[in-house]
């Protein structure tokens, strides 16, 4: 099972948050809470440090806060799954963080067993996207990314464009199309370069305003 176990490192300035996710995910078989910090900057350090496979980052910290450590990490292109964990519920707020480079968010009142679940869907490759924040950033798109850059896609590229914007993970693209994961990876890379996005979660978004989707 040490092979499966999800690594977790936990980005929060408040004491008392860190200490009551440590509590709750350390009961979790398949979990394991590898480090923690105390703002962004050390987020970024300690992620760069540890390699964990998900990060869970509050937005709103002293000096460096989550949404510029989230860029950091994605020009070091640390291939870390961010889960923003916040008690902002404003748009304005959480859609940079997504814009930045986050799978997706939970509140910090979240049910333990729902946080639990969300950082094994992130594990897995899936976005978390509530439908107003997914409206909202379908409303920010560019124009510039529409439809005629769609029509350079391969017929197969559209198929894993589509089950990308039904929350699909690698894994489960290469069982639904009988692909290996590698050959999987290879068509999401084309398919970003083609559409000059920048991750999956933009591909999703973009598929679901352009008609894309599964």
């Amino acid at each position: 099972m040490a092979d499966k176990t999800i690594r977790v490192l936990l980005v929060d300035d408040h004491q008392v948050v860190r200490r009551g996710l440590r509590t709750f995910l350390e009961i979790q078989e398949d979990i394991e809470v590898v480090g923690e910090a105390s703002d962004g900057a050390e987020g970024v350090a300690r992620t760069e440090e540890l390699r964990p496979d998900v990060v869970l980052m509050d937005i709103k910290m002293p000096g460096t806060d989550g949404i510029e450590a989230l860029r950091r990490l994605r020009e070091l292109e640390n291939p870390a799954k961010i889960l923003i964990v916040t008690s902002f519920t404003e748009q304005r707020t959480v859609v940079p963080a997504l814009r930045a480079g986050a799978s997706g968010y939970v509140y910090k009142d979240v049910d333990p067993d729902a946080l639990a679940g969300a950082i094994r869907s992130v594990h897995a490759g899936h976005v978390l996207l509530q439908p107003e924040v997914a409206g909202a950033l379908l409303a920010q798109d560019d124009a510039g990314s529409g439809t005629g850059r769609g029509s350079t896609l391969t017929e197969r590229e559209r198929e894993v464009l589509g089950l990308i914007a039904d929350g699909r993970s690698n894994r489960e693209i290469a069982r639904a199309l009988v692909l290996s994961e590698k050959t999987v990876k290879t068509h999401v890379s084309n398919i970003l370069m083609k559409l000059d996005l920048a991750d999956r979660t933009q591909a999703a978004l973009w598929a679901v305003r352009n008609g894309a989707a599964g």
